[in-house]
């Protein structure tokens, strides 16, 4: 059975520090993305977004502006559903209570998830795993110009 696997993402960018990453370990692969995650039934986008960065980062934000949603089909690689996802740019309420790892998938401290900064000129394609994250990494370079 096929199904829309609608997904909300947060851009949170630090002036200093540059873009949180995620890197993650799930069902036996490993992948770096942007924080956020799945809308559950009968959530809105925004408030999806804040619990997940709670979840995640145990982080409060606030959801600042829309910046893109998927535009093509891309096929889920853990199921057989249509992913749809929607990134805002955010920022963290209050300054962030996480370790910051430097090396990609360094998951000694946490298990199945890392948390990383990459400066925005620093940022490539290749930083993230899925195609949509890659399609916003191009988009978020063009827009800031760097």
């Amino acid at each position: 059975m096929s199904y829309f696997n609608v997904r909300v993402y947060g851009l949170l960018i630090d002036p200093e520090k540059g873009i949180l990453i995620s890197d993650e370990l799930s069902e036996g692969r490993s992948f770096s993305k942007f924080p956020g995650g799945g809308l559950e039934l009968g959530e809105g986008l925004k408030d999806a977004l804040i619990r997940e960065f709670m979840e995640e980062c145990q982080a409060e934000i606030e959801v600042l502006s829309h910046f893109y949603t998927t535009d093509f089909y891309e096929q889920s690689s853990f199921n057989d559903s249509q992913v749809i996802s929607i990134y805002y740019f955010v920022k963290e309420l209050y300054p962030l209570n996480l370790t910051f790892n430097t090396e990609v998938f360094d998951f000694k401290d946490n298990g199945t998830q890392s948390f990383r900064w990459i400066q925005l000129k620093d940022l490539k394609v290749e930083d993230v795993t899925f195609k949509t994250d890659q399609t916003v990494v191009e988009l978020l370079l063009k827009t800031m110009d760097l």
